[in-house]
């Protein structure tokens, strides 16, 4: 099988070093320079220690890598999925999967709707998410992923075609409740990030990640997601790998954020694409727009981009009035 995999960042090269393994595998990259740095030095410098196999290809040529493809799989940031797409269907009608965790910032719109515009919906599609920092992956280090399509027998054959021993992956028909995990736990990870940030202890980051499910499951029931996908790898596998793991950019961010800094400054030292801080917003609306009560999310709205502390946005968190817990 060849994998074209469009993105150089880290988690598209992890991915390409992952299924180089099994397959004939292209790693694209948008700038040409980026391209021959890796190819020449064998390196990115997004995986320090990670040395990339020998016959993994890395291009900037599109349509070289896309050239006989049996996969393309979209690895770059939510942001740049709706011109990705569009170019990959200039070029021919290939499968198509991607690797980004999010909602588009403009429209609110979930992965798998940006596809079905950008692409259409009459070729085999799905995502791929769940607990994964890209450098363990890239380090051959034990990892579970999903995959969701709602073509079950794309989903099956996919997951079976990208699942090997240290990259375990599995297979679900619930494309929304998937992307809606991958999406809402980088703005909880900002939120326990915060928490932990201003030294409010371990119980203040349980009550948070806990809460945090249910306010994923909530959005997620009402976008068409299942309530068990919640239970599992794209559900609170995710969450808990996000919100309390060091690799974290978004708990990083969250982090800064409670210990004073600034986004701005707090962006540019990271030096990655930080999906919650993006996602944020379209979260918040869509929530508002299907009545869905996402507090947390709120309050890391409020800290991103209404000029309100982390104190006091956590303070708001603790004086709501307690209720019923579902």
């Amino acid at each position: 099988m060849k994998i074209a995999v469009l993105g150089a960042g880290a988690w598209g090269t992890a991915l390409a070093i992952a299924f180089s393994s099994r397959h004939t595998v292209a790693l694209w990259a948008r700038e040409a320079a980026k391209a021959a740095e890796i190819a020449a030095t064998r390196t990115n410098s997004y995986l320090p220690g990670v040395t990339l196999p020998a016959l993994l290809e890395v291009t900037s040529d599109l349509d070289g890598a896309l050239q006989g493809a049996d996969l393309a799989l979209v690895a770059a940031p939510t942001g740049a999925l709706r011109a990705t797409a569009a170019r990959i269907r200039e070029h021919g009608p290939i499968p198509l999967a991607w690797a980004c965790k999010g909602f588009e910032a403009d429209s609110a719109k979930l992965p798998h709707e940006v596809v079905a515009e950008a692409y259409g919906d009459d070729l085999p599609s799905g995502v791929l998410s769940g607990p994964s920092f890209a450098l363990e992956v890239a380090k051959g280090l034990p990892t579970a992923v999903t995959f969701a399509s709602r073509d079950e027998a794309f989903a099956r054959e996919t997951a079976l075609e990208l699942h090997q021993r240290a990259f375990r992956v599995y297979f679900t028909t619930d494309l929304p409740g998937v992307e809606v995990g991958g999406a809402v736990k980088n703005v909880m990870a900002i939120a326990t990030g915060i928490s932990d940030g201003l030294g409010l202890g371990l119980n203040a980051r349980a009550a948070l990640v806990t809460r945090g499910l249910a306010e994923i499951t909530r959005l997620g029931i009402r976008l068409g997601g299942r309530p068990e996908t919640f239970m599992g790898l794209a559900g609170v596998g995710d969450l808990i790998l996000t919100a309390t793991g060091d690799l974290s950019r978004n708990r990083k961010v969250g982090l800064a954020l409670g210990q004073g800094k600034k986004l701005d400054a707090i962006l540019a030292e990271l030096g990655h694409v930080a999906e919650g801080v993006n996602t944020a917003r379209a979260v918040e609306q869509s929530a508002t727009a299907h009545d869905v009560d996402m507090p947390i999310t709120a309050a890391v709205c409020d800290v991103l981009f209404r000029g309100v502390s982390p104190r006091e946005a956590v303070q708001e968190l603790l004086a709501r009035d307690p209720k019923g817990e579902a």
